[in-house]
């Protein structure tokens, strides 16, 4: 596992992380040499793009008072805060809303460098393009209301703990219908197979008694 330090907060990555992002990339099984450049770029793009949003999350919730690690793992990665501290659902939102906020804007500023530089270096217009295109993405799908997904979370924050019922069941319909559009319209089964999990998880949360 590689670990190192950022802004003192100590960040974990598991190896299924760049495994991932490599089949993510579509040549995990490259093989020529620019192909091999254009998978290790992805995988430094996909790296910047995903510490950027956890970043944003930690870096708010260390400024509340809480101690905070970054843990990047298959599929994406989490920041996890604790301590005595305690915060409010305002804060909470904050938190909640910062990692996808900051990715947004390095997305935001790479598609403007690609489109202000159009004559740069093939693999460095290739890796801004890329860092543009992961970081946008990750964050609007971040941003449907599916928990346990930034979207969910900030619904749930939102509505308060009253309202969990509430958040549930948007978080339910929300994945079922992008799992259904997955499947059929974007043709992009593993985007599907994975909010359906989350749909699924969702629905088992509804099913307990404590909501009967």
């Amino acid at each position: 596992m590689f670990r190192f330090m950022i802004f003192n907060i100590p960040v974990s990555v598991q190896p299924w992380f760049w495994l991932t992002l490599a089949f993510i990339s579509g040549r995990l099984f490259a093989d020529s040499t620019q192909d091999i450049v254009f998978l290790l770029l992805f995988v430094v793009a996909g790296f910047i793009s995903i510490l950027v949003h956890e970043l944003g999350h930690a870096l708010t919730a260390k400024h509340f008072g809480k101690r905070v690690e970054i843990v990047l793992q298959a599929f994406g990665g989490y920041a996890a805060y604790s301590g005595a501290v305690p915060i409010s659902r305002k804060q909470t939102f904050l938190i909640t809303a910062a990692g996808p906020a900051i990715q947004i804007v390095l997305g935001v500023l790479a598609l403007a460098v690609v489109r202000s530089y159009p004559a740069m270096d093939t693999n460095l217009k290739y890796f801004t393009t890329v860092l543009a295109g992961i970081s946008l993405i990750w964050a609007i799908l971040n941003l449907l209301p599916i928990l346990p997904m930034d979207g969910g979370r900030l619904v749930e924050t939102a509505l308060g703990p009253a309202h969990r019922k509430t958040a549930l069941l948007i978080s339910f319909i929300t994945g079922v219908v992008i799992c259904i559009i997955s499947f059929t319209i974007l043709n992009q089964p593993i985007l599907g197979i994975f909010v359906g999990m989350f749909a699924y998880q969702s629905l088992k949360a509804l099913k307990q008694p404590s909501w009967r």
